[in-house]
Order: C-alpha cells, then structure tokens, then sequence
C-alpha cells in the first residue's frame, strides 16, 4: 500500500520539522513549498554585502524541549554555539544590564524607580474583575514596572492602548509575570543560585536561520520534496474521501496543481478561507477579517566600524523613540567578519496601512540614527549602506475579544478534511522557534496508519496554550 501523500504549506521551523519526522518515521511521502529562497520564514537568514544576517533578534533558548534540543545540536555539531546573554534595557534615561544582574540594579537602577517597585511589592493592589494586558501587568508586577517598561512597550510593539488588549497577551508574551519569577530571573545571575545555562543561549555560527536550513536538508536526505519559490495561490477541499485536495502554485510565474492525500498548513490560518475562495464558509472568511497582525520593519545599517557595541541587544521602550529593539548579529556569534564593517537591525513595529511602511530604506535609516542620538548611543559614522525587510505578520494581535473571531476561523480549519494548521501562524500564537518545532513533533506523533488522531492533537492544542515566549 503507497505512502499517504502529506502537503505542507510553509518551510519555517513548524514545516520544515514535521517534513522531518514525517520522513524518519516514513510514515508518508511529503512535499514541502515554501515561498522565500530559504528555510526559516521569519526564522530564517539571509546574506547581504558579505554579511550573515537574522530577520531580527533570535535565540534557541536553553528551556527548548530536550529532544529537539538534542536533534539540533545533532544536525549542527560545533557550528551551534553557547553564548552569554548580554544585552540591555533602557529605563528612565539609565541602562540596565539584561538578564537583570543584582549588582546592576544596585548601581545603575533609578533609585525612585527601586523605590516604587519596593512599595509595589509590599502595598500591591490587584484590579479586580479586569482581564486585559494593562490590568494583568499591573496587578503582577505593580504599575512602577507596569508604566515604566511594560506599558510603553506593548503600546510600541502592538500599537494599541494595553487596556484595548487581552489579558492572554500578558500571559504569553511576559515571561517574568510576577513578582517571585523576576526575583528568580535576577536571583539567576548570583553565582550559587544559578541554574544550568542561565543567562545563556544557543546561536548557529552561521546565523539563526541555520537551524531551518538544517532541517530542510535533513528532510530532502531523507526523501522529502522540499520546493523553495513555491506561492500557494489557491486550494480545492476533497469532497469525498476517495478524492486528493488540490493546491495550486506558483513558481516563476507558472501556476501547478498539486494532488495531496492530507494538507497541513503553517500559514498564517487567516489565509485559508482566502485560498479556498467561494467554497470558504462565509462565518469564516468573516473571522479572518476580525484577527489582526502587527507588521514590522527591519531596518539594517551597515556601519564602517568593526563593532558598535558589545550589546547583544538593546530594548527600547522609551515612548520618544520609535524602534522597539536594536541587536548587531555580529556580537550573537561573536563573529570578527567582515572586518571593519557591522551591521544594526532595529525593529519597528507598524502596519502596512502606516506611514512607515512605505517609506524608502534612506528615510527609515535616518529615522533610526535620530533615535539612537536620541537614547545617548548616536552611529559613530554615518551608514555605508541600509536595506530594509518588511514583515506584514510579525505578530499576532490578541485584541479583547479576538478569541471569538479566532475560534470561529480555527473550528472551521479543522473542520476540512484531512486538513492541519499548527504552527505559530497557523495557531495565531506568539511562540518562540523551540515551540513552533514542539508543534511540529507532535502533529507528527498524531498521524499514524489510520490517519491523523485527533484527540491525542486536542490534548497537545491544551498543552501548546501554556508556552509562555523567552525574551
């Protein structure tokens, strides 16, 4: 009996894993179409003028699950380095070491600020009956923390009011959510209190996206089809179970079909009921309209310096600055090439209806130099070349009340026949790459001889609501 033909749409972490097992178990031929050159999707690397470049900041964090840990560091040997994590928080005007260090905060903290955050600890007052990021921040950490770091930034890198957002976004996305874990993160730089590969990470020498190239490779060894290029255009759902979905393709301008026995999407889930036109269910296609995604510009400068810093990464949420974040990727795999010649990637969240989005590389360089004047770390000389890449579903926006429109758009997905989403676009969730590839081992383990198991998935969904995103 032949192999059951599995399609996976997207080459990020999430498809490029699943293409992975699916072919070390062979439990199914797969095709995999990716539309970029490359693996990783906003995980992934690219080259630019002899430099090795990220779509913005990442890390393999050490909390990564130990299986697919070991899987990596099998497939990348030496190349998949441990590195210090040293970067930095701006507040109130001060630099502040982060990972927070204890003799930082003593030397370096605002001493109001220590204060505040004091009397937050002792006189915390919950707000009662609300449930929305602003609230659920403040309730946790107290507002010194809240307005001084949290607020701003979530107004920055969502572009909303904290209290327009849900308290789910508090949840996923704020990994020091009390006051007894961030005295914990800072307890972890106290040599004695420090557990293994705290305030550390692991990083490919050869960029982040490495780790997707690895796989990809992995996946065509094994057997796997893996198409870089390939746009999906369109799909056509089986109407009895003798019949193959269809997917159509593009590549060079050429569209294909290609037949499938099942079809399992890492693309964002709002585009589904779009590629299947006509035959989506109108509540659907409704849905789809209701969940909305932040954009992000990724502004690169090269600088005619060996180093800018010896920050990893600086976080900015500072309301008179616009970028959010600003790492050199150089300083993550502590590379000395090319020499005299470093490059910046500041992060600007937007939308593609914002002012930003169309603005030319030179206008967003000079915005960025005008920002970091502005925080006391102005270019040293002036950029020898910018280039910029634009993501228009960097993240998900958890809206109060977008577990609605979600649930409504998700029954329906997994409603189609012989038919996956998972992933983080899939799942609309906020994971880091080591979630997105738990995502991909487990779909994998749901699909056996009889087909895809549904409720052991339903079960691994639950599990899957607990990841809380590694800054």
């Amino acid at each position: 009996m032949p192999e059951p033909r599995i399609l996976i749409l997207g080459g990020g972490p999430a498809g490029v894993g699943a293409a992975v097992r699916l072919r070390q178990s062979q439990k199914a031929t797969v095709t995999l179409l990716e539309q970029g050159a490359s693996a990783g999707g906003n995980g992934g690397s690219f080259d630019w003028r002899n430099h090795r470049l990220d779509y913005g900041s990442h890390r393999l964090h050490p909390a990564s699950d130990t299986e697919i840990l070991d899987d990596i560091k099998s497939m990348l040997g030496n190349a998949l380095l441990d590195r210090p994590r040293h970067g930095r928080i701006r507040l109130r005007g001060r630099w502040i070491h982060f990972p927070l260090k204890p003799h930082d905060l003593l030397l370096r903290l605002d001493p109001a600020f220590g204060l505040g955050v004091l009397k937050d600890m002792v006189w915390r007052q919950r707000v009662a009956d609300a449930d929305n990021f602003a609230a659920i921040i403040a309730s946790s950490l107290g507002p010194t923390i809240a307005n001084t770091f949290y607020l701003p930034y979530a107004r920055k890198i969502w572009g909303a009011d904290p209290v327009t957002l849900s308290g789910i976004q508090a949840r996923r996305r704020v990994a020091a959510g009390s006051f007894a874990k961030l005295i914990r993160k800072v307890l972890n730089a106290v040599p004695g209190f420090r557990p293994p590969m705290a305030g550390r990470f692991y990083y490919p020498a050869n960029g982040f996206g490495q780790i997707s190239d690895a796989y990809a490779d992995k996946a065509t060894q094994l057997g796997a089809d893996v198409r870089f290029g390939w746009r999906v255009t369109g799909l056509t759902a089986p109407s009895h179970s003798a019949q193959p979905w269809i997917v159509r393709a593009q590549h060079d301008g050429v569209e294909t079909e290609i037949e499938a026995d099942y079809v399992w999407s890492t693309l964002p889930i709002s585009l589904i009921a779009r590629f299947m036109g006509a035959a989506a269910s109108p509540a659907a296609v409704e849905a789809a309209t209701k969940i909305r995604y932040r954009a992000m510009l990724l502004i690169y400068l090269e600088l005619p310096v060996d180093q800018f810093t010896e920050f990893d990464a600086h976080y900015l949420p500072d309301a008179n600055v616009r970028i959010t974040r600003l790492s050199e990727t150089k300083n993550y795999a502590a590379r000395s090439a090319p020499a005299g010649r470093t490059v910046l990637c500041a992060e600007l969240p937007t939308s593609v209806d914002g002012p930003e989005w169309k603005m030319d590389d030179a206008a967003l360089g000079a915005m960025v130099c005008e920002d970091l004047e502005t925080v006391g770390i102005p270019v040293p000389a002036a950029p020898t070349a910018i280039t910029v890449r634009r993501l228009a579903q960097a993240y998900p926006i958890y809206d109060q009340g977008y577990e609605h429109p979600f649930s409504v758009l998700d029954q329906w997905a997994d409603s189609l026949p012989r038919f996956l989403t998972y992933g983080r676009q899939g799942l609309f969730a906020h994971d880091n790459t080591h979630h997105a590839l738990a995502m991909a081992y487990a779909a994998e383990r749901c699909f056996g001889a009889d087909g895809f198991d549904d409720a052991k998935w339903t079960t691994y969904r639950e599990a899957f609501t607990h990841h809380v995103v590694e800054d």
